[in-house]
């Protein structure tokens, strides 16, 4: 059965109510009553499926609508639909009455007759875990991807609504070893940019409940061999690029079951991993069957996406660790979203960098940009 993408305008007056923890159940009602009516809105339905039908929508910031027909059942093909969440609905209730259940952060949606605003910026986001989307592992809880097909990185992203601005992100890693930098990165940064942590910090969890509670989405930091290994030695739990397909897994569930609420890894050093094809194929069907996305700090751009949901930072801000070299990386950063339309860059928590990166971001509006979360920049 087709799925199709529903543009904003494609049926007008629409109004949608709330999201629930399964598919959404959608009732079509009408305010005409007999049998006419109830033609009309069947051969109104019809032509706007055919109109409309096309190959599914990968927009993550998409929501699966099951339709029922209040006169009967739904025309054929119209069973599946994804209808998009940027900005507010636009199709009436009199053709599509949404299920009571809570509402998606980041979109106004009528529900009981009332509009409700998105939530303000700093909103916590859901506490972790979330029902259906952990299952108990040998080590701890692992991410699943849930009964309706929904994954953890639809359910942990901070959600984002476009406004036609150049897109900036920023990731700023390395938390959770260091308490005080660790506090201040999540007090100090804007909600939407997004943080990395170490899987081997104490208290992982907590520092990740913080992180929520102030509105941040999270990734978690993968250990892999970098080129000049065992120098430069990432822990034990390091992913190697010469390693059994079986031992690869095996390390990587041990880092997923340290905390949940991430909606994807990061990379931590891993030039050596990132560059050989088994490890990284063994990595990336790992991450794709567990329904998370993969960040990447600019070591793996080069990398097909192996079916995972992708993004990779085209710089890192501080690899110069003085005030100037990170104005001037952060302006490329700008210029980038100018030429292409979104910039995604990395950055670690030292003390500079964030007063820099809460200084840059105060002002980023009045540039011309939007500040978004990593996630809103990744592709599948």
């Amino acid at each position: 059965m087709a799925s199709i993408a529903l543009p904003r305008i494609a049926l007008p007056r629409l109004a949608a109510s709330g999201v629930g923890p399964g598919r959404l159940r959608a009732l079509a009602a009408s305010r005409y009553a007999g049998a006419g009516a109830a033609a009309l809105v069947l051969v109104l339905a019809v032509a706007i499926l055919l109109k409309l039908l096309g190959p599914a929508s990968h927009d993550p910031n998409a929501v699966r609508v099951s339709l029922t027909s209040a006169f009967g059942r739904a025309p054929p093909g119209w069973r599946e639909t994804l209808v998009p969440l940027h900005g507010p609905a636009q199709v009436s209730q009199d053709i599509i009455r949404l299920s009571e259940h809570p509402l998606p952060p980041g979109v106004g949606w009528r529900r009981a007759g009332a509009l409700l605003p998105p939530p303000a910026p700093g909103a916590p986001l859901p506490a972790a875990p979330i029902a259906g989307f952990f299952a108990p592992g040998p080590a701890g809880p692992l991410p699943i991807i849930a009964q309706d097909g929904r994954t953890p990185f639809e359910a942990y992203r901070r959600p984002f609504i476009p406004n036609g601005r150049p897109k900036v992100a920023l990731v700023i890693g390395g938390l959770g070893l260091n308490e005080r930098a660790t506090q201040a990165a999540i007090e100090t940064l804007p909600p939407e940019i997004t943080l990395s942590f170490t899987p081997y910090a104490e208290g992982l969890q907590g520092w990740i409940d913080m992180a929520r509670a102030r509105g941040h989405e999270v990734l978690l930091e993968t250990p892999m061999e970098p080129i000049d290994y065992p120098d430069n030695d990432p822990g034990p739990y390091t992913l190697m690029a010469g390693a059994q397909g079986p031992e690869t897994v095996k390390k990587l569930e041990w880092i997923l079951s340290r905390a949940t609420g991430y909606f994807g890894l990061t990379n931590y050093l891993g030039s050596r991993f990132l560059s050989s094809d088994g490890g990284y194929q063994t990595f990336a069907s790992a991450v794709r069957g567990r329904g998370l996305a993969f960040v990447d700090d600019g070591a793996a751009a080069r990398r097909t996406g192996g079916g995972m949901v992708r993004g990779s930072a085209e710089r890192v801000i501080d690899d110069q660790l003085n005030q100037t070299a990170i104005d001037q990386q952060l302006l490329a950063l700008e210029a980038g979203a100018l030429q292409r339309g979104q910039a995604l860059g990395s950055g670690f928590a030292y003390p500079v960098t964030l007063e820099k990166v809460a200084q840059w971001s105060r002002a980023l509006d009045q540039r011309g940009f939007q500040l978004a979360p990593a996630s809103a920049l990744t592709r599948q």
